[in-house]
């Protein structure tokens, strides 16, 4: 009886030990739950923009999205060089399944819809929404959301910013367009008089994508909409490490810090409240 237990007491040590030596390594770069464990990988758009990243380089650093991932990297005691960037289109990383990736980050908007397919971090930014149009658009002095109503609207398909315009300002026909460069095409080419996006956003495009556009008005949030977060794929378990380094980062002040550096504007802008 004692010979045919040693051997079944010497696996269970062994298991314990391997318990033990896998536990010891979470929350640390070599962590087994990563999808490549010493690295962080981090998925985000293709192409992404200024200013959430610049040069179309999540790598350099440079832009506010990825100024914050470098961040949370090293408070999670990540090495720059141990940042993986995959890319992926905005439809794929709120669809619902497996992710190649520790998490994704490109202005997604935490929703409650979402939430049902995916798992979101803490909220790390809430922007304003902004109406965008050109010069001679009649959403140009408008001071009320129903003469907002009266005008021919346009918007990316899956966005918060066409939920926006349907259940925020009530409008039943918006024109959707598969990404955000045909919403500004149909409205150069005259299809439509306006769209909404956040504030961030509408500074790049009236500086620099469609500079003849400029920001008419900036608008409520959407109760709906609760800000920006990182998506991982539902129920991962990473997401309360990341939560916590995330919260490290938001009380050293590096978020306002970014935000002052690329997200804020000089313009004085109207604002429409209903």
């Amino acid at each position: 009886m004692v010979r045919e237990l040693v051997p079944v007491l010497a696996a269970v040590g062994l298991g314990l030990g391997l318990a033990v030596s896998t536990a010891a390594q979470e929350r640390t770069p070599n962590d087994p739950r990563l999808f490549n464990p010493g690295q962080l990988t981090v998925a985000t758009g293709d192409p992404v923009f200024p200013p959430w990243m610049l040069n179309d380089d999540p790598a350099g650093g440079e832009g506010f999205e990825n100024g914050l991932v470098y961040a949370l990297a090293a408070e999670m005691g990540f090495a720059p060089e141990d940042v993986v960037w995959v890319r992926e289109s905005f439809e794929q990383s709120i669809a619902p399944g497996p992710k190649s990736y520790d998490f994704a980050i490109q202005q997604i908007s935490v929703t409650e819809a979402r939430s049902e397919v995916v798992t979101f971090s803490s909220v790390y930014y809430q922007p304003d929404k902004a109406v965008v149009a050109l010069p001679d658009s009649p959403v140009v002095g408008a001071s009320s959301f129903e003469e907002l109503r009266q005008a021919r609207w346009g918007a990316t398909v899956g966005t918060t910013d066409l939920d926006y315009l349907e259940n925020i300002l009530g409008i039943s026909n918006v024109a959707v367009y598969d990404d955000q460069a045909g919403v500004f095409q149909a409205m150069q080419g005259d299809l439509i008089d306006a769209t909404v996006v956040a504030l961030p956003t509408a500074l790049f495009v009236t500086a620099v994508q469609v500079p003849e556009a400029k920001i008419t008005a900036l608008l409520p949030p959407d109760e709906n909409d609760r800000g920006h977060g990182l998506l991982f794929e539902k129920d991962n378990p990473l997401v309360d490490w990341v939560n916590e380094a995330l919260a490290a980062v938001i009380e050293r002040g590096v978020v306002e810090d970014l935000t002052q550096t690329y997200l804020v504007g000089d313009e004085v802008i109207p604002e429409i409240r209903e």
